[in-house]
């Protein structure tokens, strides 16, 4: 059972969870420190202030602060703002990348039908 249990945590998916995990997690750190320091201030500046955390009902002696949950509702639309813009800057990137790797000689068409061909034919020496 050891040794199961060696093996399925040295699988390169569970390797590979892990790194992502913890990459996650710093990153999450970067995400909310831009939303937090940077993003929010800036938004406050131009909105004069966005800050809804004072917003409590009061019921008898008990306090609903539902300004903490609408400050939070605030919050994470902006970091899914702010992650969204970084991954479609991110796919911009790799877009050019990928045309700029994709371009190169122009091949005719019985060049590119004879390629096919060609690899159809290794594939089924390889089965």
């Amino acid at each position: 059972m050891l040794q199961d249990f060696k093996k399925f945590i040295l699988k390169g998916n569970v390797m590979d969870l892990a790194v992502a995990v913890v990459i996650g997690a710093a990153f999450a750190a970067i995400v909310t420190s831009l939303v937090k320091d940077i993003i929010t201030p800036l938004i406050g500046i131009i909105l004069g202030g966005v800050d809804f955390t004072g917003l409590v009902l009061t019921v008898g002696d008990a306090q609903v602060m539902y300004g903490n949950f609408i400050q939070s509702i605030f919050n994470f639309i902006i970091v899914a703002l702010a992650i969204f813009m970084f991954v479609r800057i991110l796919m911009k990137f790799q877009r050019k990348k990928e045309e700029v790797v994709e371009e190169g000689p122009a091949i005719d068409a019985k060049e590119a039908l004879l390629s096919e061909i060609r690899d159809l034919l290794k594939n089924q020496k390889t089965l």
